[in-house]
């Protein structure tokens, strides 16, 4: 199930509020003893996290459970997730000891799903969260948050900016589970405007950037389903990181160009293009209907598909 972007409701007394938790969302499946992790496009994501599928597993002692949850990799000493820390595991198969014990993650349960069985979706979601808290789950790497009732969303949204989390979800104490919807019944309300692009190309970097893109081609589909320029980006990446993505990008080279409707001249006569398979988190300033301002590069998304970077609205 996932949130619509809006503004927070104004009637506390119908909703639950949740802070906004920057990292993976992954469905949790224990059965007998055995647990994986999935994203939300059905990738496994369970050998990248091996410390999390163990910890689990044998955490309800052997209790068939589906939850739903969000992996994070906090900062050290704040406890705040950090996105970009969260890359250095995102694309690991395998991780070693040593990057496991670098980057520790955790995984934050906000929801029950299924119980011993017992298939919870038609519950309100102030039942689900109730039996989700009888499993009184809250260990360092695996715990439940907590959630607001009958407070005020605007004034949780200043908690969430001063304690520098992503922002907050309301959601509906009367909301049923609806798998794979964006229901109105949730509402994310950021505090950085983020979206999710395809990369459809890069542009020759100069200087140290000299062999590598100096800055990537963006792109997302529009309401018509066709795949538009939305920018380019250039900011937010290490050295390293460059690297490492233009050998990805060279793998998935293309001689045309993916964009159901041509770039700007400038773009088009110097892009390398690659087939839009991967998707981006970026951050930016405004939408525009000349693109993104100010975009900043945030990470790629492994867990969403091409198709759901869809054109930001303007302004927003």
């Amino acid at each position: 199930m996932l949130a619509v972007p809006g503004r927070p409701p104004v009637d506390t007394g119908l909703w639950a509020i949740e802070m906004k938790w920057d990292g993976i969302r992954a469905i949790g499946r224990a059965v007998g003893g055995e647990c994986r992790f999935y994203s939300r496009n059905n990738r496994d994501l369970s050998g990248s996290f091996p410390e999390l599928t163990s910890i689990f597993s044998h955490l309800l002692g052997g209790r068939d459970v589906l939850v739903d949850g969000e992996i994070v990799a906090p900062e050290p000493g704040t406890g705040v997730p950090s996105f970009r820390r969260l890359q250095r595991r995102m694309h690991v198969v395998k991780p070693t000891a040593e990057l496991i014990r670098q980057v520790p993650v955790q995984y934050l349960i906000f929801d029950l799903l299924a119980d011993s069985g017992e298939s919870l979706l038609a519950l309100p979601y102030i039942e689900r969260r109730a039996r989700l808290d009888e499993l009184a789950i809250d260990l360092p790497m695996v715990r439940t948050p907590p959630y607001y009732a009958n407070v005020d969303a605007t004034t949780m949204l200043g908690v969430a900016r001063d304690h520098g989390l992503e922002g907050i979800i309301a959601k509906r104490l009367d909301s049923t589970y609806q798998p794979g919807r964006r229901s109105p019944a949730w509402i994310k309300t950021p505090l950085r405007r983020t979206t999710e692009v395809v990369v459809a190309g890069w542009l020759p970097g100069n200087g140290r950037y000299a062999g590598i893109f100096g800055s990537l081609v963006l792109g997302a589909y529009d309401e018509t389903g066709r795949l538009v320029h939305i920018g380019n980006v250039g900011t937010g990446w290490t050295m390293r990181d460059r690297k490492q993505l233009q050998l990805q990008l060279n793998e998935i080279a293309r001689p045309d160009s993916p964009f159901d409707i041509p770039p700007p001249r400038p773009v088009a006569t110097v892009a390398h293009w690659v087939n839009p398979e991967l998707v981006a988190d970026i951050e930016f300033r405004e939408a525009s209907p000349d693109g993104l301002r100010h975009p900043s590069w945030r990470g790629l998304r492994p867990d969403k598909a091409p198709r759901e970077a869809t054109v930001p609205e303007i302004g927003r």
